[in-house]
């Protein structure tokens, strides 16, 4: 799950770190960003607007929108001010404002209003060559009309990574043109075929036209491995469509 904050190197707490808005072709939405200096010092904020995708992994990953990639919203995004000098213990606020062309076809589109940060100066004056040390982006989802994911669980699969806790790992596959997330449940069951563990799927993106890996762990925060044994996973994911996405899959722990 996407926080509703998060703070860069600096101290500056950003939030929200995710928009979602939905609207229809030639449609406006306006919004805030709030950054708060918690650093003892003074910081320097850049703000642009980037694309950006996520790896397989769920990784985001950024890159100029000087050539648009599919689905973006880069160029329909305007963040005002784009320079602001936050003192000790301020907060700022930057606003943009989404304008959806005219004619757009119904999808998800996504852009990305990356804040960057730097040190102060005494006279509180913003460099033109200011060396900026972190980042923290804001990711906008924009649903244009009512498109419908198109989503396959692909394969579902157990990963034991030495030291680290037992996983399982769904590969869902999005073949439509919207954004969807991921709820539901794993269900664990012992060789006797008594649920022994439910396990809530966790909430994260998958985006249009992509592949995107879901990992599950066996155990919630707080919770006890399981014993040494064989069991059989089942993963109910709901993506919003009309049935749920059912895979199954064995893993032995401990032997």
């Amino acid at each position: 799950m996407v926080p509703a904050s998060a703070r860069a190197q600096v101290s500056v707490e950003v939030t929200p770190l995710r928009v979602e808005l939905k609207t229809g072709p030639g449609g406006a939405y306006t919004h805030t960003v709030t950054l708060t200096n918690h650093d003892k010092n003074a910081v320097r904020i850049h703000a642009r607007v980037d694309d950006w995708y996520l790896s397989k992994d769920g990784t985001p990953q950024f890159k100029l929108a000087d050539t648009p990639m599919s689905h973006s919203a880069a160029s329909w995004v305007r963040v005002n001010p784009v320079e602001a000098m936050a003192q000790p213990g301020a907060t700022e606020v930057a606003r943009f404002t989404v304008t959806v062309p005219a004619g757009t076809q119904a999808g998800g589109y996504r852009a990305a209003i990356m804040f960057e940060f730097g040190p102060g100066g005494a006279e509180g004056v913003i460099s033109k060559g200011v060396m900026f040390k972190s980042r923290v982006a804001t990711l906008v989802y924009v649903t244009v009309g009512t498109p419908k994911p198109v989503v396959d669980l692909v394969d579902v699969q157990p990963r034991q990574t030495p030291g680290q806790p037992p996983v399982v790992v769904a590969l869902l596959k999005n073949a439509g043109q919207v954004h969807t997330r991921t709820r539901g449940q794993m269900l664990i069951y012992d060789k006797a075929g008594t649920v022994v563990r439910r396990i809530a799927v966790p909430d994260v993106p998958v985006l249009p036209e992509s592949e995107r890996e879901l990992v599950v762990a066996m155990a919630e925060q707080g919770q006890a491995s399981l014993p040494a044994g064989e069991y059989r996973v089942e993963l109910r994911i709901d993506v919003g469509l009309s049935a749920l996405l059912v895979g199954e899959t064995t893993i032995t722990i401990g032997r």
